[in-house]
């Protein structure tokens, strides 16, 4: 069997605040190979916490526990931060949801792309920038040599987001980590960038955490989904298969989207019920 490139057993993540402990994260497990799984659920629920916690981002004054946090082999909770980054961008590389928020204003892109190989390669800047045009090209950017030159203000969404694409993947990680890398997006673009994403972690065959809300573009593009509902995984199943989810809250959410072969005066509210706090996660093998 091969061994799982991340492995995630009962991390815990909380927040001490005025109105007392609030559970960001509560006993989720889970593994992750070389393959793309999705983590869907509502605003909250604690999916990028999640993500972030894989990177050692979580926001300091936070409580993170785990039985283990592995990634290929290394405790992440044990590593030093010098040896976190190390990993951070080279190994796991994280893509943010939107790009206006995550580039320097200040600073050229392309130039940010080069930075970003650079800190982890004994590189020239002219290897770099080569490096860097590569990189434009592979993620559908056409005329890398002007765009190179841009500020973040002077591309548009998708292009942003097809920058941040570039600057994660230029040293081909063996984890990325996509935090609604297109909510932001059209229709169009957003179909781009799935399109180079997919081609980029299937070439790389590198592991793929997927972060979303929108569960018909998980099922169609992921192979896995975990659902997430108030900071616990409550459904771990194949993509293929999440139209016959069995958990009521997975359920719920697939109720309540719109659908054209069945119209409805009114989409489902979901209704939330106690005993999913510490009902057992329903998992379901691949078939």
């Amino acid at each position: 069997m091969v061994k799982p490139l991340l492995e995630v057993e009962d991390l815990n993540i909380s927040f001490h605040g005025g109105r007392g402990v609030t559970h960001a994260v509560r006993g989720v497990s889970f593994c992750i190979g070389r393959e793309k799984v999705g983590i869907v659920g509502e605003s909250g629920s604690g999916k990028s916490q999640t993500g972030r916690a894989m990177l050692r981002l979580t926001p300091k004054g936070a409580d993170i526990t785990a039985k283990k946090l592995s990634f290929d082999g290394i405790d992440l909770l044990a590593a030093t931060e010098p040896e976190m980054r190390k990993i951070r961008g080279k190994r796991i590389s994280m893509i943010l949801q939107d790009p206006k928020f995550s580039l320097n204003p200040l600073m050229r892109v392309g130039q940010q792309i080069v930075e970003a190989y650079r800190v982890h390669t004994p590189s020239s800047k002219a290897e770099a920038r080569d490096k860097a045009m590569a990189m434009l090209e592979a993620v559908n950017i056409r005329n890398p040599q002007r765009v190179f030159e841009l500020l973040p203000h002077e591309v548009s969404g998708g292009m942003g987001q097809r920058i941040m694409i570039a600057m994660m993947l230029i040293l081909e990680p063996d984890l990325i980590i996509a935090d609604e890398p297109t909510s932001a997006l059209d229709v169009t673009v957003r179909r781009q960038v799935l399109t180079i994403l997919d081609e980029l972690v299937t070439r790389r065959g590198a592991g793929l955490m997927f972060i979303s809300h929108d569960l018909n573009l998980v099922a169609d593009f992921c192979d896995r989904v975990l659902v997430m509902y108030a900071g616990r995984i409550v459904e771990d199943i194949p993509a293929r298969d999440l139209r016959h989810a069995e958990h009521p809250y997975t359920r719920a959410l697939l109720d309540s989207l719109p659908r054209l072969d069945r119209p409805v005066d009114m989409l489902t509210v979901p209704k939330r019920d106690p005993a999913w706090l510490t009902s057992p996660t329903i998992r379901r093998a691949s078939t």
